[in-house]
């Protein structure tokens, strides 16, 4: 009779995707702007009302900051509280799941936290996290928010201003080059939501290794200017990540 670990071992084999050194298989996929989208999360240009009057670098650059904070401030705000009420989908729970069968990590443009709320545990934001602030006088210390306010005069333990943990137009992406190292090491991967035209991010794809198939999710057509193993699914996250499941299980599991 096996013993209990054999058969923990056996059930693992069964229902995890392993390579040939009996490691998980992994799963890297870049998401965009479109799988927070069916989540009710707006764009800058959808957000509509007060915001129509303003270019996008007044709110989301270290310029527009300098000259009007409490205008920085409050659109951030808003967009808290947009983000407060909103919730994973399905494109987001099903990345989620696929931890069961793959070592699955996921390299993010959003700035949302709807990726971790579902449930998954590697998460690298690119352009920063909106739930979190950061000290103007010391990069270095970063705060959870437990609401949506961050306002002029919050300060840090220091003593200076927080402002968004957010990348803004004209500012490096400091997390490029681990971004680039995880696509490097992919087996297997994947683009859901992004129309694959927002640099850097956009040119993670040609750091996939040539061997490596690629799954592109998503209801428009996405302009891949270059060769090999890509297939499409042309439909929201929403869809085309339990589709991906599906295949992915049936090829690799």
């Amino acid at each position: 009779m096996e013993s209990t670990r054999e058969l923990s071992y056996s059930n693992f084999l069964n229902f995890a995707c392993v390579s040939t050194n009996n490691t998980l298989k992994k799963l890297v996929v870049l998401t965009g702007s479109g799988i927070s989208a069916e989540s009710g999360l707006r764009t800058f240009r959808e957000m509509g009302g007060l915001w129509e009057q303003y270019d996008v670098h007044e709110v989301a650059s270290p310029e527009g900051w300098a000259n009007n904070m409490d205008l920085v401030c409050r659109f951030y705000n808003e967009r808290r509280k947009q983000l407060l009420n909103a919730s994973p989908n399905a494109g987001h729970t099903t990345l989620a799941d696929l931890e069961k069968y793959f070592d699955v990590e996921i390299i993010t443009q959003n700035i949302d936290n709807l990726h971790e709320r579902a449930g998954s545990t590697k998460v690298l934001h690119l352009h920063g996290e909106l739930m979190k602030s950061r000290s103007t006088g010391d990069p270095s210390l970063v705060y959870e928010l437990d609401s949506w306010a961050l306002n002029p005069g919050d300060k840090c333990e220091l003593g200076h201003q927080l402002r968004p943990h957010v990348v803004w137009f004209g500012e490096p992406v400091p997390l490029m080059a681990t971004a680039i190292q995880i696509t490097n090491e992919a087996d297997i991967f994947t683009v859901i939501g992004t129309s694959l035209a927002v640099y850097p991010a956009a040119g993670l794809i040609a750091y996939v290794r040539e061997d490596v198939p690629i799954y592109i999710i998503d209801p428009n057509d996405i302009a891949v200017s270059f060769y090999r193993n890509i297939e499409f699914i042309r439909d929201v996250a929403s869809v085309g990540v339990p589709v991906l499941k599906q295949k992915l299980i049936e090829k690799y599991c």
